[in-house]
């Protein structure tokens, strides 16, 4: 056993540089130029980034929905003020109930307080879900709180269109919206905002996907007439034109800021000849 051992171990030298002679052979004389090489390298390098690219895109997604499964648990055995409420903290989120001052907020390592369990039959007014990866399906936790007045999504990367259509359950309470710094909303997303009729002030500043916010202030507050949009000014994304355009359609909107016209009679040329 151990003379067969020692002539096999033996042997794996002359069988490797064998495999390597006739892997030379069959190569070509030339070896391939340091170009080819190169993008050989690139196409390989690159192919392993799209892989780990497709993984992390694929392990996100995941997160991102168990983030924002209903709570049913928690509603039925707490309520949907409780479990709206753990919701929004579990998303390191903040809230407020309506009647209160004190807000409810984690941590910097995402912890949180209990005490909020001590108001099961208040319902809440403000809540604060910047830069939280809330999506329309985590709405769903949020439908019974009819109360709402005030919601901020600044730098939220999941919030879209479809999210902003389903804002119309908060049509009879929400007041004030920030939209600020979402990657995702678009101009036609920004169309789903037209049944938010109480809404009286709204923050679109820092929109990627919206090339000329001067013109979607001007067509937001068209859709709502009783809303302040901030965060745009009406010469942002337009050209020179467009812009005296729009400049001159306000003027002629407020008739006082127009020079007056001269009144009729000589002009200034004919009363100084008449002078002399």
């Amino acid at each position: 056993m151990a003379a067969s051992l020692l002539v096999t171990w033996r042997s794996c030298p002359r069988t490797s540089w064998s495999v390597a002679r006739r892997y030379l052979s069959a190569t070509p004389a030339s070896p391939p130029s340091a170009v080819t090489r190169f993008l050989l390298r690139l196409r390989q390098q690159f192919y392993d980034v799209e892989q780990l690219m497709t993984w992390g895109a694929t392990f996100r997604n995941r997160a991102v929905r168990r983030k924002n499964l209903f709570y049913g648990f928690a509603q039925q055995n707490y309520g949907d003020n409780i479990a709206a409420a753990y919701y929004i903290l579990s998303l390191k989120g903040s809230f407020r109930f309506a009647g209160q001052t004190e807000w409810f907020q984690p941590d910097t390592r995402g912890k949180f307080s209990f005490d909020f369990m001590n108001f099961p039959t208040s319902m809440i007014e403000e809540v604060d879900l910047s830069g939280t990866p809330i999506n329309r399906d985590g709405l769903d936790n949020l439908v019974s709180q009819l109360q709402l007045r005030r919601l901020s999504l600044r730098g939220c990367p999941e919030v879209d269109g479809w999210f902003l259509t389903r804002l119309h359950m908060f049509s009879d309470s929400l007041e004030e919206l920030d939209i600020s710094h979402c990657p995702r909303i678009t101009v036609g997303a920004l169309c789903a905002l037209q049944h938010l009729r109480k809404l009286h002030r709204l923050n679109v500043s820092g929109l990627p996907s919206v090339q000329n916010p001067g013109l979607v202030r001007i067509l937001m507050e068209e859709m709502l007439p009783h809303c302040i949009v901030t965060g745009a000014e009406y010469s942002q994304g337009l050209s020179l034109e467009d812009t005296t355009q729009t400049n001159t359609t306000h003027s002629s909107t407020y008739p006082g800021t127009q020079p007056k016209e001269e009144e009729s009679g000589p002009t200034s040329a004919q009363r100084q000849g008449q002078m002399q």
